[in-house]
């Protein structure tokens, strides 16, 4: 637990850098499980990322869990982490799951759609999800049509490329046009076992707040507006004529 707790210490620094300390959302992790990934889910590397995204989500979710996904040419929609069971996740729930299919090639469109899904039609809510999004390259151009049908959802596709792969059409995601507003990122990262905590959800939340900013701006999110307290210079007795007046003529 003491890793996580630092973990959780170093996403608080960049929350409040970023003025996203209030922001509420809920976070997803999709992890790419296709044959070039075999060494890092055997070596321990997919387990830290995890661990390292459930800190995200420990500050961002109330009820703390991480929703999980992994995908090659299938996908499976696995159960949410927290910091009760994180510790062997990736053995226990993907790498001995012998329902899950692992190392085949990729296909992205499906597990995106299972992710809308999830967030915009079975739970619905004021909360926004912040999706990060594996990829150790060659990622279907086929997700564009997805990523700009879901810009007028509240969702964000946080997309990290990690490894020398190739990640030419992730890169030019922030250019992609016909969307309602800039729902998506990318940020390359060779090796994600070098880079420190800090730097890395600093990576991780560089668009994240101006997304949230617009999505608000045009209506994609809705702000929360607390409700408001009788005036105190208002009287009791006046309060109850309004109620009376009102429910007789219904205004």
């Amino acid at each position: 637990m003491a890793t996580i707790d630092l973990q959780k210490k170093a996403v608080k620094i960049i929350l409040e850098k970023k003025k996203l300390m209030t922001v509420r959302a809920r976070v997803g992790l999709v992890l790419d499980i296709t044959g070039s990934m075999r060494t890092l889910y055997k070596n321990g590397t997919v387990q830290k990322v995890v661990e390292r995204i459930l800190a995200v989500a420990s500050q961002f979710d109330d009820d703390g869990a991480l929703d999980i996904w992994v995908y090659d040419n299938e996908f499976s929609r696995l159960k949410p982490v927290t910091e009760r069971d994180f510790e062997g996740y990736v053995n226990r729930h993907i790498l001995e799951n012998e329902l899950i299919h692992k190392f085949g090639r990729n296909d992205e469109p499906p597990v995106m759609k299972d992710v809308v899904k999830k967030y915009t039609e079975e739970e619905i809510s004021d909360d926004p999800a912040f999706i990060v999004f594996i990829n150790d390259g060659g990622c279907q151009k086929s997700i564009k049509s997805i990523i700009e049908r879901t810009s007028i959802k509240p969702l964000f596709w946080q997309f990290v490329g990690i490894g020398n792969g190739n990640f030419d059409f992730l890169r030019k995601i922030d250019t992609l046009e016909g969307r309602f507003v800039d729902n998506a990122n990318f940020i390359h990262i060779e090796d994600v076992d070098a880079i420190s905590d800090e730097q890395l959800y600093d990576m991780l939340l560089t668009e994240f707040p101006s997304w949230i900013k617009e999505a608000k701006e045009k209506g994609v999110l809705i702000e929360k507006k607390e409700e408001q307290e009788p005036l105190v210079s208002e009287k009791p007795d006046t309060q109850v004529k309004k109620g009376f007046w009102r429910r007789l003529f219904g205004r």
